[in-house]
């Protein structure tokens, strides 16, 4: 009896064993471990590049953001300077118009001094013949022109009131036409500068306008990009997001049956116990059988802690060459721009503004600020030669007209000013275009 006691405790504790141990279960859970450690490392990697293409993001969205704000300028700049043209235009009409007149006027004063002029002929010969003033002919005789004669004529005393009345009348005709044709000669000089002014305006807004299609196109692109690479990060994030949903899906199954494999494990050890205990209780009962105090104790109760559990894995004047260095990239040109705070604002320069704009910023007061241009610019300081140039002073180009063009000298043949093309930008004088247009005067503030 005693023989078959212990075999049937060592069977119920074989038995046992083996459901205890569940080699099935601890594969699944080292695989389980295994692939969560590399989802975690793949996950690393995903962040690490979801990371970079988030700072990606943001510089293409600042550089966009400053991109916009030039194309804003610009625009700005292109439709201040359309009206600065129509304007232009219109004083040209309007002036020409003046021109006409101003002719017309001229030519109906030559055609009375010609008739002036056969009088006095007339009423000369006539006093010549007759043996008239020997004082007058000699006037007349010893003139160089008509105009002479006239202002000759005037002087003398003995003529008679009706040639005096004619002679200053034809005087008064003749200094009435001088002026004229001085004030249509500097209408016409103004006429020509106002038309070489409109052609640099007309060939300025055309650069502007080919720099804003450039800037434009390459927004777009930009723009084109960052909507790729922001699918290319959406995408990432789901796939990212896919995977650790279903880790967190297998873990919680696997968890789940780890906790029925316990659970059922427990419940076949009590019921096995229990078992073995009633068959040990009928031995014991049997008359041909003596309790034995050396009999196998019943096999002690499973504990939940037979299962191993699973673990989870863990200014100064000087600085005028550079104040000016924030418009860089920030600014456009427009004709006669810059003479307010919102052109200023807004990054809006001519040439002479920009200078005057630099100057102030270190203290210095280059006049008022509405009448700022380069010729009065070209006054304000001393003329020093370009042999002797350096930082700080004023260099001058003839562009459309002499000194038509104004920059700050920042060293080295360069200067910084506001071109019509870039707007506030450092260019090279000491090679190419505006080597040609350097007239060599400087002026030192």
């Amino acid at each position: 009896m005693k023989k078959k006691m212990l075999l049937l405790n060592t069977t119920v504790l074989l038995g046992l064993g083996g459901v205890l141990s569940t080699p099935a279960y601890a594969s699944t859970i080292q695989d389980m471990e295994s692939q969560k450690s590399q989802i975690q490392n793949q996950r690393q990697d995903v962040q690490s590049n979801i990371k970079a293409a988030s700072d990606e993001l943001t510089r293409l969205q600042a550089e966009q953001d400053q991109m916009k704000a030039q194309l804003e300028r610009l625009t700005l700049a292109e439709e201040e300077n359309n009206k600065k043209a129509q304007k232009t235009e219109a004083d040209i009409k309007e002036t020409s118009k003046q021109v006409d007149q101003l002719e017309k006027e001229i030519k109906l004063l030559q055609e009375k001094l010609e008739k002036r002029n056969d009088i006095l002929k007339d009423r000369a010969r006539s006093m010549q013949e007759s043996g008239g003033n020997v004082e007058y002919l000699q006037v007349l005789l010893g003139s160089s022109s008509f105009g002479d004669f006239v202002d000759r004529a005037l002087a003398v005393s003995t003529i008679v009131d009706a040639d005096r009345g004619i002679l200053t009348e034809t005087k008064n005709m003749q200094d009435e036409l001088k002026t004229k044709q001085a004030d249509v000669k500097s209408k016409l000089a103004s006429l020509e500068d106002m038309k070489a002014e409109l052609d640099e305006m007309t060939v300025q807004l055309a650069a502007q306008k080919k720099q804003k299609d450039a800037l434009a196109k390459e927004l777009k692109d930009k723009e084109a990009k960052n909507e790729e690479l922001k699918a290319s990060l959406q995408s990432k994030d789901s796939s990212l997001a896919n995977e650790q949903s279903t880790l967190e899906q297998n873990i919680k199954d696997q968890k789940a049956a780890e906790e029925a494999a316990r659970k059922a494990a427990e419940q076949a050890a009590k019921e096995a116990a229990k078992k073995a205990a009633e068959q040990a209780q009928k031995a014991a009962a049997a008359p041909s059988e003596k309790a034995d105090s050396s009999s196998p104790k019943a096999a002690p109760k499973a504990s939940s802690n037979d299962v191993a559990p699973t673990s989870a894995p863990a200014p100064k004047a000087s600085n005028v060459v550079t104040v000016g260095n924030r418009w860089i990239g920030n600014s456009a040109y427009v004709f006669g721009g810059g003479r307010s705070q919102s052109d200023i604002n807004h990054g809006l320069f001519d040439c002479s503004s920009f200078v005057h704009w630099a100057y102030s910023q270190v203290g210095v007061n280059l006049g008022p600020l509405g009448s700022v241009s380069t010729e009065t610019l070209k006054h304000a300081g001393t003329q020093v030669s370009s042999s002797q140039m350096q930082p700080g002073d004023l260099v001058f180009f003839d562009t459309y007209k002499k000194d038509g063009h104004v920059g700050i000298y920042v060293g080295g043949g360069k200067f910084i000013g506001a071109q019509s093309s870039t707007g506030v930008a450092i260019a090279n004088m000491s090679s190419g275009y505006w080597k040609q247009k350097f007239n060599g005067r400087v002026v030192r503030i």
